[in-house]
């Protein structure tokens, strides 16, 4: 059995990008582990939610072990920066922001658990961080570094296909998903996401474990509500959205035929 590492950069991405191939592969006998490397204490939160003691971080890092449980991971480690916020904020030059961390020193503490773990596979996010928040770019850099110092033999780019995005989006009609209708009309914000399909290497078939993957997201309510577009949509849709996660394999060979697990 392998050990498997995800990285990511907020309490919730493991769910959004990651949580079926987790759920699998934790299903399969393989031990996984997630290192989270902010607690996310600049996420907007409904009215109301919070208690008046409750400090956002201490919400996010008790929803993140609910989505850990529903994804069955063995290992939940924080990294210890701090939210960058989005791209553009003035909280983006915050010294102790995880985009302000020296990579060497932030892949380093990485590599530790890597090393400690003896990793078999790590994720991170393609060169855009997936959609340019600063924290998702540097957990692409960050992540990287650090199999390299690890030695980490399987790295991949957790990322998002772009052309299957586009497709979901012509057969909105058909599901019924207003957003995916909106989002029709807004082009440039798609090109803006992941990759075009003919960079990924990996695509894992996690539609046996959309359950625990719903399960994962739910548990994240200052992030995602029962009413936003993540889990609003009818089950049909959610299987199209959801049904596949996305990668690129460093290294990996020219190939007629996407591998459909991170193990090999």
């Amino acid at each position: 059995m392998a050990t498997a590492v995800f990285f990511h950069a907020h309490p919730d991405d493991e769910a959004i990008a990651t949580g079926g191939t987790m759920a699998l592969m934790s299903a399969d006998g393989h031990r996984v582990v997630l290192v989270t490397a902010t607690r996310g204490e600049l996420g907007e939160v409904p009215e109301g939610l919070m208690g008046p003691e409750e400090t956002l971080s201490h919400r996010r890092e008790r929803e993140l072990t609910e989505a850990c449980q529903a994804l069955g991971v063995a290992r939940n480690e924080f990294l210890g920066y701090r939210d960058s916020g989005m791209q553009g904020e003035p909280t983006n030059d915050d010294p102790s922001s995880f985009w302000r961390a020296p990579v060497d020193e932030a892949a380093k503490r990485l590599a530790e658990l890597l090393v400690a773990e003896q990793a078999d596979v790590l994720t991170a996010y393609d060169e855009n961080g997936v959609y340019g928040h600063p924290d998702h770019v540097q957990v692409h850099r960050v992540g990287l570094r650090a199999a390299q110092l690890a030695g980490t033999p399987r790295v991949f780019m957790a990322t998002i296909n772009r052309d299957h995005i586009k497709g979901l989006t012509e057969r909105a009609e058909e599901f019924g998903i207003a957003d995916m209708r909106e989002m029709r009309e807004r082009r440039d914000e798609i090109e803006s996401m992941g990759v075009e399909a003919t960079r990924i290497t990996t695509a894992v078939d996690v539609s046996a474990h959309l359950e625990a993957k719903r399960r994962a997201m739910a548990a994240h309510a200052s992030q995602i509500s029962e009413a936003s577009f993540f889990l609003a949509m009818p089950p049909e849709a959610f299987a199209a959205v959801w049904g596949t996660e996305w990668y690129i394999r460093l290294g990996a060979p020219a190939q007629s035929e996407l591998e459909g697990s991170l193990v090999g």
